[in-house]
C-alpha cells in the first residue's frame, strides 16, 4: 500500500509529526515498500528515516 498524499498517513503519523516529517516518512514508506514488500519493515524504515533528520537538523541548529 502505497501513501499518495499525507492525508493518506496514519493518524498517528499525522498528529506527530509536522507536515515536512510526513512528507520525509511517506516517501521513505513508499520506497521501503517496493524494496522490502512488507508494510511493518516500511514503517521502521520510515521512522528511521524521520529519526535522522530530526537528529542531523538538530545538530546544526
Amino acid at each position: 500500500m502505497l501513501y499518495k498524499s499525507n492525508q493518506d498517513l496514519p493518524l498517528e503519523i499525522r498528529t506527530r509529526f509536522s507536515e515536512a516529517y510526513q512528507d520525509l516518512y511517506r516517501a521513505a514508506f513508499n520506497s521501503a515498500i517496493h524494496w522490502y514488500g512488507e508494510a511493518p519493515k516500511a514503517h521502521q524504515v520510515a521512522l528511521s528515516a524521520v529519526k535522522m533528520q530530526s537528529a542531523m537538523y538538530r545538530s546544526i541548529v
